[in-house]
């Protein structure tokens, strides 16, 4: 008979998950990436004399948009590395809207910071009870935990906020802020250096202003999560024995990996990362519960996550990526949009040379009649319709998901059943 094998010994090799399939991009292949795609967003605010599309403002309307995708994201990120599906992020999103307010207004900011994570967490924990212990399929779940979370709050609602100075059946009373943070002459000086209106230079320091000015301290926090989870999960032994749970549980529990409690905690976190998503929309973008604000974005970190491969830097990405095109509904969205449509039809351009040096002739002449199209659009018309700009950010989420789908690799045991001992 073999020796038993120790809990400790999940460390081994041997158990560490798979490295996504395909060529993974260095860091200075990233940065390059990056760089040209800013000098390229450059070229098109000259040529279209769109300036808004990368002023201070628009970029931090676009931080404070992206926060709650991210988190939800992040939520997803926990829930599924363990094997979890959660589609019920936008109902926890709601709890979490919801519990922050209620408490933020009696108690104050920060105590409803509390109670709303805690408010998604519980609707985490009915997501694990449900899919973990009674093995329901976690799509039915999610939906599930979504129609509860809109008919508990929508029940809810009047019998906390009527009667409260500007409360009423779907709005709660207003909360007071949780403060921002502004650096001082860092702040003033790249605000002033984006106005010149320089190549390349103005738009970085339109960025990086937007990144340093009138942020929440909830953004901070929310941004500090990014890397936090990522030295958690990947730099850990309780992240490499979640993740086993994802892509292998039967293996796992062979090591003595206690499989249901990381799925139990892995979906309660994930409850309340998407609870604080939801806390930042009813404290910080507006500073009260307000029905129907979460508006999808717990679908959205979704695609979100799937967009970055299930890796918090990429999921990063793609909420920045959303939050973006969702702030140009607030700012010049009309000029911004129609902007933007030089920018793809370049980007598709380029692919189309890309994809012919690599010898993918049919995929490339499809591209650049895309590519042509896109240009005639932005050639023969001044602006774009209002529902083209309310549209965008939903478009652009399927597009991304659409060009990246070949390139991803979810974990293995992603959404299967498991029962315990079921190995043996």
């Amino acid at each position: 008979m073999t020796a038993p094998v120790s809990a400790t010994d999940v460390n081994q090799p041997t158990l560490q998950p798979a490295a996504p399939t395909g060529r993974r991009l260095s860091w200075p292949v990233l940065l390059l990436v990056i760089a040209g795609a800013l000098a390229l967003t450059s070229l098109v605010r000259i040529v279209t004399g769109a300036d808004g599309i990368t002023n201070v403002s628009q970029m931090s309307t676009a931080l404070q948009l992206a926060v709650p995708i991210g988190l939800a994201g992040l939520g997803g990120l926990w829930a599924e590395r363990a094997g979890v599906v959660n589609i019920g992020l936008e109902g926890m999103m709601i709890l979490g809207t919801w519990f922050g307010a209620w408490a933020g207004f009696q108690w104050g900011p920060w105590t409803g910071v509390l109670v709303g994570v805690l408010g998604g967490a519980l609707g985490g924990l009915l997501h694990a009870v449900v899919t973990v212990t009674f093995h329901v399929n976690h799509i039915v779940s999610g939906v599930a935990i979504n129609i509860l979370a809109l008919g508990a709050t929508r029940y809810l609602a009047p019998l906390a906020f009527e009667g409260h100075p500007g409360g009423s059946a779907k709005q709660s009373p207003a909360v007071e802020s949780l403060g921002n943070v502004t650096v001082p002459g860092l702040s003033d000086g790249l605000k002033e250096l984006n106005e010149q209106g320089w190549f390349l230079i103005s738009d970085v320091a339109g960025l990086l202003g937007g990144l340093v000015t009138n942020v929440s301290w909830l953004t901070l926090i929310a941004v500090a999560l990014v890397p936090a989870t990522w030295w958690i999960l990947w730099r850990t032994a309780f992240g490499l024995r979640l993740r086993s749970c994802g892509e292998n549980p039967v293996a796992a529990e062979s090591l003595g990996v206690n499989v249901y409690t990381y799925k139990y905690l892995a979906v309660a976190v994930s409850g309340g990362l998407a609870g604080l998503g939801g806390v930042f929309l009813s404290l910080v973008a507006n500073p009260f519960y307000l029905e129907g604000q979460v508006s999808g974005r717990g679908y959205i970190g979704l695609a979100a996550m799937i967009f970055g491969n299930w890796m918090p830097g990429g999921l990063a990405v793609g909420a920045g990526l959303f939050g973006y095109t969702d702030s140009l509904n607030l700012r010049g969205g009309s000029e911004n949009v129609h902007a933007l449509l030089l920018l793809g039809a370049l980007l598709l351009v380029i692919g189309a040379i890309w994809l012919a040096i690599r010898k993918k002739y049919g995929n490339a002449v499809i591209t650049l009649v895309i590519g042509a199209l896109v240009f005639a659009w932005y050639a023969t018309t001044n602006e774009v319709p209002n529902q083209v700009v309310a549209a965008t950010p939903y478009v652009i989420t399927l597009v991304v998901l659409a060009l990246s789908a070949q390139r991803l690799r979810m974990p293995k045991a992603d959404g299967l059943p498991y029962r315990k001992g079921q190995g043996k």
